[in-house]
């Protein structure tokens, strides 16, 4: 869950200019995240929490002048780590109230948690 996400921005500086990358990165400090170059390419990535990236993504959009192909990368690389961004317990429970049926093993084999998270999701769903 609080796996950190890598997402590649290439060529960043040539697409929105350095003083938007510049503020870009302090922007990402501020949301937890880490905006750098990788060693001494052109080539820059974004490391973070997936939760986090979201709140950086928000950040932008709010502040949208120039920063459209960083939000475009973020917004297609959060699509993929769709899973991360909805919080543990939440999951269980959407997952109960689909399937109700759904044996406590492969709940555990689908979100990764405790068995005791699963039988507390299981308990809450059934009252």
């Amino acid at each position: 869950m609080d796996e950190p996400i890598i997402i590649a921005l290439p060529s960043l500086i040539h697409r929105v200019g350095s003083e938007k990358a510049q503020l870009a990165k302090a922007m990402a400090v501020s949301n937890g995240c880490l905006l750098k170059r990788v060693r001494r390419s052109r080539y820059w990535q974004l490391t973070g929490t997936a939760i986090d990236v979201q709140s950086f993504t928000q950040c932008l959009q709010h502040r949208s002048d120039g920063m459209l192909f960083i939000i475009k990368k973020l917004n297609d690389a959060l699509v993929l780590h769709q899973d991360k961004l909805e919080p543990p317990q939440r999951r269980l429970q959407r997952l109960l109230t689909e399937n109700p049926s759904m044996a406590l093993s492969q709940l555990m084999e689908i979100t990764n948690c405790t068995l005791a998270e699963a039988r507390i999701a299981r308990f809450e769903c059934d009252e």
